[in-house]
């Protein structure tokens, strides 16, 4: 194999190597999204572990509001919850499970509270485009929920308990076996809160609050020969949401929602070719409850069968061809009074990239994508990229796309309202990532622009329904920024600390308004210090002033705030961790939805069992 072929390995350490000069047999780890390793080569992404999960152990939506740049908007904790990448919509940010876009057909987006929480290996936050490489909704920022097995590791496993405020309970369960040739991964969460939680200064009581869920994963890995792996990756979900009421006597809502997704791949990696073929199934259904305890009064099934390819080889060891081929069949049939019949769909795609690599210190990759969406005119996308290490402490990457999202089964098939002559949403935009090095510091400025089209728009008719239509153009731009600094003093001290900053300005251009729940200002920090079998934590996050109506009147905006939680933590001969987390601990009276306080102080206790 030639030593300065592009090979990205992950071996037992997690290192990422872009030139190696021999491939490692033992202790490797199998990555279900082969092309988030290429995606890092020239984007940031934030990754985070299973312990920073556990942080925020309540639901996804606390996990991205305190360890990311994404703005959520949650209707109370733990109900409906939706996020926002650089100022674009809910819509227009795909949650992405193992390489597989798992927006809603429906919706057109991902209930953040309504996807599962743990059982993942890592999650990563990338911001910008990427449509060329996961499809649509992929305009402001992806969100990837990945797993991995690792091979050579023998059995482990782990269990977790909580016991938190407002009657919460989470048990999570873990166990792993792998030799040199098999891997399998299980596992099992169940999260159940009675979410009563009171603020008295705004006479809220959050009645009818109660949600629970439970998740399990199960991954599969075997290698068939010595360049060959064949795997599975299932994830079974399912959960109960009731909704919050102003009033203990008003009428209590629920929604239902179960979810299957199983992924299966064969993978083959050469020294100059490879290949993953994957073929998955992805189901979501949903039943609302007009009365909780009556009949469900509306409701859905999607289902989406998805064949995936994608093919990877190097002409020669600096230039690298990617062909990526893709076709889903995507099917949906409402129930009540959503009116939309049984409806589906076709979508295609190819997509290629070419990738350059002159220099160790200097990379390009340029990509090209043509969807067919039955039905839909779909553009034509591009990116371009590049990448270069001017100095030891300065490195500089540019990127460009166009991106898209085509209307959702909603948008065009609601009944009455639907509009089946709408156009796919496009967007072009640029950033700029310059990141500096000094010691232990690491510091990323990352400057971007974004022009909306076609935005989808749902608008009274006037004839007593709701109908969505291509109206608005919208630009966003600001600036998004990352400081990192980790350092081991010696064998019984280290710190980890990473702070965030974003600027964002989201424009209505017919308006000229700031775009409502979008905030100007956002920071969070995080903050990691263990003392040997001691380990403490800090996060902080600031919101800033957020318009919460178009014409950005202040009367109704949520006004800036800071929230602050911590924790503390003893390890015990490496098996048993006793936890204790104060959230809020600055007892903050905060909001992220007009009319929807999220809790004051509280507290949990967390124990965990590794064997």
């Amino acid at each position: 194999m030639s030593t300065k072929r592009l090979l990205i390995l992950f071996s037992a350490s997690s290192c990422l190597t872009l030139y190696h000069g021999q491939e490692k047999t033992i202790d490797t780890v199998y990555v279900f999204d082969n092309q988030m390793k290429k995606v890092k080569l020239f984007h940031t992404v934030q990754t985070l572990s299973p312990q920073d999960i556990q942080k925020n152990a309540s639901n996804l939506s606390e996990v991205l509001r305190f360890q990311s740049p994404v703005y959520i908007k949650e209707n109370g904790r733990g109900a409906v919850s939706s996020p926002s990448f650089r100022g674009t919509t809910a819509q227009q940010t795909a949650f992405v499970w193992n390489g597989i876009n798992i927006n809603s057909q429906f919706l057109g987006q991902g209930d953040v509270n309504n996807i599962a929480l743990f059982g993942y290996d890592e999650m990563e936050i990338k911001s910008g485009g990427g449509s060329v490489i996961y499809g649509s909704g992929a305009i402001g920022g992806s969100i990837h929920l990945n797993n991995t097995l690792s091979f050579n590791k023998g059995f482990s496993g782990s269990f977790n308990s909580e016991v938190a405020s407002f009657g919460t309970y989470n048990n999570f369960l873990q166990a792993a076996y792998s030799n040199d040739k098999f891997s399998f991964k299980v596992s099992g969460n169940y999260l159940i809160s009675q979410n009563d939680y009171v603020v008295p200064e705004e006479n809220y009581t959050n009645w009818n609050g109660k949600y629970y869920n439970t998740t399990a994963n199960i991954g599969i890995a075997y290698k068939i020969a010595p360049k060959q792996t064949i795997s599975w990756q299932s994830q079974l979900y399912n959960a109960t949401q009731n909704y919050p009421i102003f009033s203990e006597n008003g009428n209590r809502t629920k929604y239902e929602a179960q979810t299957l997704r199983n992924l299966i791949a064969w993978d083959y990696n050469g020294s100059k070719i490879s290949n993953s073929f994957k073929a998955a199934y992805t189901e979501d259904n949903f039943q609302y409850f007009g009365v909780e305890n009556m009949p469900s009064t509306s409701g859905g099934i999607n289902k989406n069968y998805i064949l995936k390819n994608d093919f990877n080889y190097f002409i020669i060891p600096k230039l690298n061809i990617n062909i990526i081929g893709e076709f889903q069949q995507n099917q949906g049939e409402g129930e009540g009074t959503s009116g939309i019949a049984k409806v589906s769909r076709n979508v295609g795609s190819v997509a290629g990239l070419i990738r350059y690599f002159p220099t160790h210190n200097l990379r390009f990759e340029a990509g090209i994508k043509q969807d067919f969406v039955e039905k839909i005119d779909a553009p034509i996308l591009y990116s371009l990229s590049g990448k270069w290490k001017a100095t030891e402490w300065y490195s500089v990457n540019v990127n460009f796309s166009k991106n898209f999202r085509f209307p959702s089964f909603n948008d065009l098939y609601w009944t009455p309202g639907g509009n089946k002559e709408l156009r796919p949403e496009t967007s072009v935009q640029t950033d700029m990532n310059h990141e500096f090095k000094a010691g232990d510091f690491r510091l990323i400025l990352s400057p971007y622009y974004i022009r909306i089209t076609d935005m989808i728009r749902w608008l009274d008719t006037g004839s007593g329904y709701w109908s969505p239509f291509n109206t608005h153009k919208v630009e966003s731009y600001g600036l998004e920024s990352q400081l990192r600094y980790q350092k081991n003093f010696n064998e019984n001290h280290s710190i980890k600390f990473t702070a965030g900053y974003s600027y964002t300005k989201s424009v209505n251009l017919e308006t000229q308004k700031q775009l409502t729940y979008v905030p100007l200002h956002k920071f969070s920090s995080n903050l990691d210090y263990q003392y040997r079998f001691l380990r403490f934590y800090a996060q902080g996050m600031f919101n800033g002033l957020t318009y919460t109506t178009t014409d950005e009147s202040r009367k109704y905006a949520i006004y800036p705030y800071f929230v602050m939680n911590t924790g503390l933590s003893a390890t015990l001969m490496k098996k048993y961790t006793l936890g204790f987390r104060v959230n809020n601990i600055t007892d903050t009276i905060y909001e992220t939805m007009d009319y929807y306080p999220l809790p004051k102080r509280n507290y949990s206790i967390n124990a965990t069992i590794n064997f």
